[in-house]
């Protein structure tokens, strides 16, 4: 499985999107600065995240967020349904 996952950080009040096969392994990761997009700006905490059967699949649904804006994309899901 692959997935595709939406992070947040209070810190500076961002979003950030990215794809992975770990969830849990990749917010480690970011939350322990091993990632130098994220580093220095967590903690990052998780918002949702999309399992796909396929890596091209979960790659494809990130840079549709990402285009949309992950913002934007949050408010027009129902993350509680």
């Amino acid at each position: 499985m692959f997935y595709t996952y939406i992070l947040y950080s209070e810190t500076i009040s961002r979003y950030y999107i990215g794809s992975t096969q770990d969830v849990d392994e990749r917010l480690h990761r970011h939350n322990n600065n091993h990632s130098k997009s994220t580093k220095d700006k967590g903690p990052w905490k998780l918002v949702t995240s999309f399992t796909f059967e396929t890596r091209a699949e979960a790659m494809k649904h990130e840079r549709k967020i990402k285009k949309r804006g992950a913002g934007r994309f949050l408010k027009d899901i129902d993350l509680d349904g």
